[in-house]
């Protein structure tokens, strides 16, 4: 029931990241016998990453950091299945379109961010169609169902066979959100696990300060073994339904990473734009109950987004640089600790 709970607030909120104009979409009932094959995660081709399989930029990244790294960042990625014709629920890991997408857009511009924290995992997982949350009743929560438990099958198969005592980050974005909140409650909160959580980038879905009962959220740079998590819009907009789908909800200020109301130019670090260069002194930003606000970011071309709200699409690589230098912050301390 708790778990129900949670996907049906987070219906709502994935509806208010899509445009104004709503979306029709084609669908067909969930039938259970017209699911893709279950992923088994023991076979290295059902993960998009691995240490022994990263991506060029992933190597890139990592080659930047000269010492062996000693956690480990497990990634679930977000939805990539949206087109309004496309009558899947769920969609197979060896979908080639997905498996590009998965690589070279959420793995390149989202989890590139934590690679040089950690040794980065990501699974591939039957993610659910962006209709799943808007269809909840209608076969979407059994979607979303089925690709939680691939992203807990996997994330069992990385305790057993890679992870070998190391401290974790987990990272998320929007429907990875909503798999790595189950994740947490199922395998870290008040639970052994729980002593080696480095933190938990909760990023795109609105999360309650007390959604877990012993992982907290954390409101200071160097905090670890806690959660942090935004949903990003333009300066002096708001959704529809703000004041019932993010008000009270957790809003981390992810360039001071404290409780900062504000930041400045030039206390961001970097936005990673599609060119693969890092722009600094990009925003200034505004926390308020429930929102992250941004000022329109500096980059080339960005007259194209002046009349654009929604910043869902940009919730990691606005603040690319400033997660990684968190993250490496994070990860030293909880390393320091150990020692100690």
């Amino acid at each position: 029931m708790r778990y129900l709970r949670s996907y049906v607030f987070q219906v709502f909120v994935i509806l208010l990241l899509c445009s104004s104009c709503r979306v029709t979409y084609r669908t067909s009932d969930f039938n259970a016998t017209r699911i893709p094959k279950k992923p088994d995660y023991e076979n290295e081709y059902n993960w998009a990453v691995l240490p022994t399989k990263y991506t060029p930029k992933l190597e890139a990244v990592r080659r930047t950091v000269t010492q062996e790294l000693e956690a480990d960042v497990f990634y679930v990625y977000p939805t990539l299945i949206t087109g309004k014709k496309d009558t899947r629920w769920n969609i197979a890991i060896n979908d080639v379109e997905q498996q590009e997408k998965v690589l070279n857009k959420a793995v390149h511009f989202q989890a590139s961010a934590w690679a040089t924290s950690g040794n980065v995992y990501v699974p591939y997982y039957r993610q659910a169609h962006i209709r799943s949350y808007r269809m909840l009743e209608q076969g979407g929560k059994e979607a979303l169902m089925l690709a939680y438990e691939d992203v807990k099958a996997a994330f069992e198969v990385y305790l057993e066979k890679y992870n070998q005592g190391r401290p974790i980050i987990i990272a998320s974005h929007s429907q990875g959100t909503t798999h790595t909140s189950l994740l947490l409650k199922d395998f870290f909160d008040d639970k052994p696990l729980q002593k080696r959580l480095v933190a938990a980038y909760l990023i795109g879905i609105g999360i309650d300060k007390n959604e877990f009962k012993t992982i907290n959220v954390m409101t200071k740079p160097e905090e670890t073994g806690g959660f942090v998590s935004w949903n990003t819009y333009k300066k002096n907009k708001l959704p529809k339904k703000y004041e019932r789908w993010y008000k009270g909800k957790v809003s981390s200020n992810p360039v001071t990473w404290d409780t900062s109301a504000t930041s400045s130019r030039d206390d961001h670090k970097g936005f990673l734009f599609s060119n693969d260069k890092i722009y600094d002194k990009a925003l200034k930003l505004q926390v308020i109950d429930g929102m992250l606000w941004t000022t329109l970011p500096r980059f080339p071309l960005r007259v194209f987004i002046m009349f654009k709200k929604n910043y869902h699409i940009g919730d990691v690589n606005l603040f690319w640089k400033d997660i990684q230098e968190n993250a490496e912050l994070r990860t030293k301390n909880w390393l320091k600790k150990e020692i100690n």
